[in-house]
């Protein structure tokens, strides 16, 4: 499997009682993932950066979002709609998410367990684009 970001419409199986989203997890990501979070009640967009070893792969459970995405070509904006967008995200790639709804669920898998002194992240949109670069 590609370690390049991925976008996904997942599945969506409707039944006479309720709509169903699959997610065979092998077929999006190939990573263990080490740790599972959710956002909810977003007020404002989330903090931008990216990872030099985290990859993760996220899915808007309900609501809609934009996420803002750099790959190494230049920011883009892709907009989500749950519960069917999703999106994996390797390690750096720049990445954000904003304009959420009130109701909106952003899930996202990790292939790392969390490190409160976030050694993995890179916050300077300027420093990433010199790692890209190089």
């Amino acid at each position: 499997m590609s370690k390049q970001f991925q976008q996904f419409d997942l599945k969506e199986i409707t039944t006479p009682v309720f709509k169903m989203h699959p997610v065979e997890l092998k077929d999006y990501i190939n990573f263990e993932v080490k740790r599972i979070y959710y956002i909810t009640e977003p007020v404002a967009k989330t903090g931008a950066h990216c990872h030099k070893v985290e990859e993760e792969f996220f899915v808007l459970l309900q609501g809609t979002a934009t996420a803002v995405i750099d790959k190494g070509e230049g920011l883009e904006e892709i907009s989500m709609t749950g519960p069917t967008s999703a999106m994996y995200v390797p390690e750096l790639v720049w990445h954000h998410f904003k304009d959420f709804s009130p109701d909106a669920i952003l899930l996202a898998l990790s292939s790392t367990n969390y490190s409160p002194d976030r050694s993995d992240y890179v916050e300077d949109y300027e420093e990433f684009k010199k790692m890209k670069s190089n």
